[in-house]
């Protein structure tokens, strides 16, 4: 970038001092006037019969055109190739689709930073993207967590405000404790989340919940396989590889949590995966609205 202003900027000098029928002064010792840009790149010399270092006559169409060529290219769109099904698995909208991935999913944070930075560190070794279904109480509590999944290109997902069971609560409740999480979601990222799993199970829910959160525009979700590592007999690494892994195949939608013990599992886990022949699926290319014929 640096280089790009010196070349504007010279090209800027040229074209003035043309205009006004003079050559710029080379190695003056009188100060620049205060309004001119002093330019330091190691890229750019000076010299006194140095021709090289004039830079060509170019029209203003040319200058943007230089302007343009450096701009980085754009990301290409993620396309919606794949749903999730009646068992939480997800699937891919075609044969011609790979159906050999699994969904990375961690319930209950924000909570640690030091945890949650290695983890995301793991998720870049891998290449992998993963559903961050977190909590409005932590968020209140760590905002700056938050804005750290986001900014590190991971995905969030909402899982209420205080974890508790919605499945017998009021109406007022459930709305409270779902929307509340997603204004502050959208408060501190500018998106809402797309994705909602209820806390304390799969049968922690009711008609109105899964109402509310259609009406939200996200899509509900539990799990098809769960690594268990909030139970005591697999609270240490190899417990949480052991259960993935004998639950694998293929479309896994894998909970996990921020826990030290999954933490330090989790670079091998990912590596077990990939052994198997299963890649990461990006939680963007589920299509929440789709409904399998």
């Amino acid at each position: 970038m640096k280089l790009k202003f010196a070349l504007i900027s010279l090209i800027s000098l040229s074209l003035t001092f043309t205009a006004c029928g003079q050559k710029p002064i080379k190695n003056s010792t009188e100060a620049p006037p205060a309004n001119t840009i002093q330019i330091e790149d190691e890229n750019v010399t000076s010299g006194e019969n140095s021709s090289e270092n004039q830079p060509d006559e170019m029209d203003s169409e040319e200058v943007n055109k230089v302007i343009e060529e450096d701009e980085p290219i754009s990301e290409l769109p993620i396309e919606l190739d794949y749903y999730m099904n009646g068992i939480y698995d997800i699937k891919p909208k075609n044969e011609n689709i790979n159906k050999n991935v699994v969904l990375l999913t961690f319930d209950d944070g924000p909570k640690e930073e030091e945890m949650l930075t290695k983890m995301l560190d793991i998720l870049d070794k891998h290449d992998a993207k993963a559903i961050f279904f977190v909590n409005g109480f932590r968020i209140e509590q760590n905002p700056e967590l938050l804005q750290l999944i986001h900014n590190r290109d991971q995905i969030i997902g909402n899982h209420s405000w205080d974890h508790i069971s919605l499945k017998n609560e009021t109406s007022e409740t459930i709305n409270q404790q779902v929307g509340d999480v997603q204004n502050i979601v959208e408060e501190l990222t500018g998106e809402r989340p797309l994705f909602f799993r209820p806390p304390h199970g799969q049968g922690a829910g009711n008609i109105h919940l899964t109402t509310k959160v259609k009406d939200e525009g996200m899509l509900y979700m539990t799990w098809s396989n769960g690594s268990e590592d909030w139970v005591k007999q697999y609270q240490y690494p190899e417990g949480v590889i052991q259960r993935v892994m004998e639950q694998l195949r293929a479309g896994s939608n894998i909970l996990m949590h921020e826990l030290p013990w999954t933490v330090e599992a989790l670079d091998e886990l990912l590596t077990k995966i990939e052994a198997e022949g299963y890649g990461f699926v990006d939680p963007r290319a589920i299509d929440v609205n789709y409904v399998p014929e």
